[in-house]
């Protein structure tokens, strides 16, 4: 599908029926595949053949979805996961283990902040943060000897800040390292990571992607340019045999198109399991085929809001890279030249108090630990989402007490500016 444009993959890309066949991927919602000899099988466990065994490891539904994000992203290959939070995980744990370290954008979501800064340590893994408005100087002066992987957020989540990416990955490749970038708020309709130099893309598919709040899912995207045997010493777990799998080196029997992903596949599913159920994968789909429309939609009411706000006295600042007056305003002209997405932060003056008791008064604007889904909702980043960084932290993260995360939803933006209205009359 690469000669067709991203409004035709998202509608067509990742399944081509044959004669005959179903023209909707069909959800194949089964735990084993029937086989008629075990040599036949034992070509799968032993990465000979190209198949399915076991659901844990990979399905046809999934694998179909995952090659359309592939598409969309300009990506060698894909893989879905149970969350975005599996992904983010999955994405740096395959190349950085026991007594490595990332350098990190400081302005991301809080999940993931946490996953990073408190869970990955744990497991021998350091990290150092970064403000993501970091000069190629800081940049250099944040790596290791052990760094093996830059990780940030094209659009963070809920800071809203829009990264460098080209400044980000041009500084990893220059320490040999893949630049990891999550591209949830964006989505590839809106900006394509891989054009400008990230090595792999990972989204939360439970947001926009999926659109509807069906179904939570994660996914990883590779670019296939990396050159992993370039750095070998850097990554023996893909350059160097795996005694589990017979002594194969995923760098080179796979290829720089291949190796990421099939031993994320191989190793971490296997191992850990957080798969995407089939079911989950469909809901996906669906939700992927109207993504380039519902897109335009959520960065028109985005903007619309956002100019709303910026207008209110109750209002002491709006984030929205659409306002020319926003910090990030130049750097998304470069990166989301067509809109960025239907979220919108900004804080009320009177801080947390003030936005709890304007949340309240909201109608048809619901309060959820959700984002980024056809209806519109909001939430307080400092009591729920980022509710274990420290004040400390969450300034760094550029997330005040007192800020309210607004996702626009598909509603005509004429009511959702009128339940903002009323909502702000709540607080006299």
């Amino acid at each position: 599908m690469s000669e067709y444009r991203i409004n035709t993959k998202c509608v067509q890309g990742g399944y081509r029926p044959g004669n005959g066949e179903p023209r909707q991927v069909p959800i194949i919602q089964s735990t084993t595949f029937k086989y008629d000899t075990s040599e036949d099988m034992g070509k799968l466990f032993d990465l000979e053949a190209s198949g399915y065994f076991y659901t844990r490891l990979q399905n046809p539904t999934n694998d179909f979805v995952a090659n359309k994000i592939a598409e969309l992203e300009g990506g060698t290959a894909a893989m879905l996961t149970s969350s975005g939070q599996a992904a983010n995980f999955f994405a740096l744990f395959n190349v950085c283990e026991n007594g490595g370290h990332i350098v990190c954008s400081s302005s991301i979501y809080g999940g993931t902040f946490n996953l990073i800064a408190v869970t990955m340590p744990k497991m021998g893994i350091e990290v150092t943060f970064v403000s993501p408005d970091a000069t190629e100087e800081e940049l250099n002066a944040a790596f290791r000897p052990n760094t093996r992987a830059v990780f940030g957020e094209t659009i963070a989540n809920p800071a809203l800040t829009v990264l460098d990416i080209e400044l980000f990955a041009k500084v990893a490749h220059e320490h040999g390292v893949p630049f990891i970038i999550d591209n949830t708020f964006a989505t590839p309709v809106h900006c394509r990571p891989i054009e400008w130099g990230a090595d792999i893309v990972t989204h939360s598919t439970t947001k926009y992607m999926d659109g509807h709040g069906a179904g939570v899912g994660g996914c990883i995207v590779d670019a296939g340019k990396f050159d992993w045997m370039a750095h070998k010493d850097k990554f023996p777990g893909l350059c160097t045999p795996d005694d589990s799998y017979h002594g194969i080196t995923y760098a080179e029997k796979f290829g720089k198109e291949g190796a990421f992903i099939t031993k994320c596949t191989a190793q971490l599913m296997r191992d850990l399991g957080s798969i995407q159920s089939p079911q989950n994968a469909f809901y996906l789909n669906l939700g992927l085929e109207s993504l380039h429309v519902r897109m335009k939609r959520h960065a028109e009411n985005g903007q619309a809001v956002a100019e709303f706000l910026a207008k209110r006295p109750e209002v002491k600042t709006v984030t929205y890279s659409g306002l020319p007056s926003d910090k990030y305003y130049k750097v998304a002209q470069k990166y989301l030249p067509e809109g960025g997405c239907g979220v919108v932060s900004f804080e009320l003056n009177g801080g947390r108090e003030a936005a709890e008791k304007f949340m309240k008064g909201l109608k048809l604007i619901a309060i959820e630990t959700h984002v980024a889904d056809a209806r519109s909702c909001c939430l307080n980043p400092a009591t729920s989402t980022h509710r274990q960084l420290t004040d400390k932290q969450l300034e760094e993260a550029g997330i005040p007490a007192g800020l309210v995360r607004l996702s626009c939803g598909l509603e005509d933006s004429r009511d959702l500016i009128e339940d903002l209205e009323q909502a702000f009359a709540n607080l006299k």
